[in-house]
């Protein structure tokens, strides 16, 4: 059987709706075939949620639906609409290398 790895993909949605702009991402590659940091791309890797659901990333966690407290309704602190995805991919041999 051939190793597999995990790859983890966080979009930041405009909306608690999939098929909303990405505003903000974040891609980890446990594969080790890529290597990304923060802000190194301008565009994100895909549109909306929905896109990366239809390139084959499965859906595993969807943020939570909390109400902003009285008076933080425009709070930019952080991201609300956080989505996480995984894919798994083959890899061949030490995928350190």
């Amino acid at each position: 059987m051939q190793a597999q790895r995990q790859k983890v993909l966080i979009l930041y949605l405009a909306s608690s709706a999939l098929d909303t702009p990405v505003v903000a991402w974040s891609l980890y590659d446990g594969t080790g075939k890529t290597r990304t940091m923060a802000a190194d791309s301008d565009e994100p890797p895909y549109t909306t949620g929905l896109h990366a659901l239809k390139d084959g990333w499965r859906l595993i966690q969807l943020s939570q639906l909390i109400p902003p407290y009285p008076g933080e309704e425009f709070s930019v602190s952080y991201q609300r609409y956080e989505c996480v995805f995984e894919k798994l991919e083959p890899v061949s041999g030490d995928p350190d290398d």
